[in-house]
């Protein structure tokens, strides 16, 4: 993680299971939760179940001004013109919006909108690396395999059956089979899409891996309403909105944007002596670690952890199993739950005992 840039908007979205985070969670009054930054999106889909505090840590400060421009977003919006300013609608007036609502921006975040205001012009949720690269892919390489017309019908309502036979039948020809593992390949995600350096501990081949977890995704009903998924392939959400966006969620996380604070850091370096957390959204970040850096940081985060603590993250390619290292902790059952995240290989939760 030290060589990768942190000068860049890496992520302007979360690319992780709102829903699955909060049903491993089961989050009550009092809980103190420390969560992977990112874009903030799961950190401020947290806030809609009322904890007392969340933390949002991570490395990279231009994500932090991400989030604190969310953050300040949910604070002095309606519903409305939020959705309008981050990008979700159209919008002619996002200066005028940003002007209204900049003063109460952090003077280090204000600063960096500020001189890069383009960025929101053009529509915030756009504006990440890994977005670029989904938005170049549902642009010039999607409609090289299919019309708008397959697309579309990709998200019909079907049955379990029909979704089967329309992928098998319909979706999964040559022009897919080649070009989406070329496009997913190790070479070009990490060059375009990723950061090369997210591949170290990767020893799966990456493209072919990828392309099954598409297809069994792409297979099942629940793609149908996959806002990842729509993304990936139509270039925007559309009206299907991430949990912080959506109307039924908006008014309960701007009633609790207090609770949540942002801190430039990792994870390691946290200072748990002076805060302590009882839940932890780790997002993948054991993924970009060697083994004996997971195992030494795991054992940290337990170290002083208190009964019923949880932790969550998630396994994209490689393996990582914090229940391996501590018998403190237990895992959780989610077997209700199908991941969005399809691309992931495991979602973890786990329960201090």
């Amino acid at each position: 993680m030290k060589a990768v840039k942190k000068n860049i908007i890496r992520y302007a979205n979360c690319w992780e299971d709102a829903d699955l985070l909060l049903d491993a969670f089961d989050i009550q009054p009092g809980d103190k939760i420390l969560s992977i930054g990112s874009a903030g999106d799961n950190s401020f889909a947290l806030l809609s179940k009322s904890p007392e505090l969340i933390v949002a840590v991570d490395v990279n400060p231009v994500q932090i001004h991400v989030i604190e421009l969310k953050k300040t977003a949910f604070k002095i919006l309606d519903y409305p013109t939020f959705l309008e300013f981050l990008g979700f609608h159209e919008s002619n007036q996002r200066k005028e919006i940003y002007n209204n609502l900049s003063q109460e921006l952090p003077a280090e975040t204000k600063e960096y909108w500020d001189t890069s205001f383009e960025k929101i012009e053009k529509g915030l949720i756009y504006s990440g690396k890994f977005e670029k690269y989904f938005r170049f892919f549902a642009r010039y390489i999607v409609p090289l395999i299919h019309n708008k017309r397959t697309i579309d019908k990709l998200f019909v309502p079907k049955s379990h059956q029909e979704q089967i036979a329309f992928y098998n039948e319909t979706w999964e020809n040559t022009r897919w089979k080649k070009l989406f593992r070329i496009f997913f390949s190790r070479y070009v995600m990490g060059k375009f899409g990723r950061d090369p350096s997210f591949f170290n501990e990767v020893q799966v081949p990456v493209a072919d891996f990828i392309f099954g977890k598409t297809k069994d995704h792409l297979s099942s009903v629940a793609c149908q309403s996959n806002h990842f998924l729509y993304f990936i392939l139509k270039g925007s959400f559309g009206n299907h909105l991430p949990y912080y966006a959506q109307k039924e969620n908006f008014e309960s996380i701007k009633r609790n944007i207090d609770s949540l604070s942002t801190e430039l850091n990792s994870v390691e370096n946290i200072d748990f002596e002076s805060q302590r957390y009882n839940k932890f959204n780790l997002s993948n970040i054991f993924e970009y670690m060697s083994n004996d850096e997971f195992h030494e940081i795991t054992q940290k985060l337990i170290g002083k952890a208190d009964s019923q603590s949880r932790y969550a993250y998630w396994n994209l390619m490689v393996n990582r199993d914090m229940t391996k290292i501590s018998k403190k902790l237990v895992p959780i059952n989610h077997n209700n739950f199908i991941d969005k995240g399809f691309f992931y290989k495991s979602f973890h939760s786990n329960l201090v005992e």
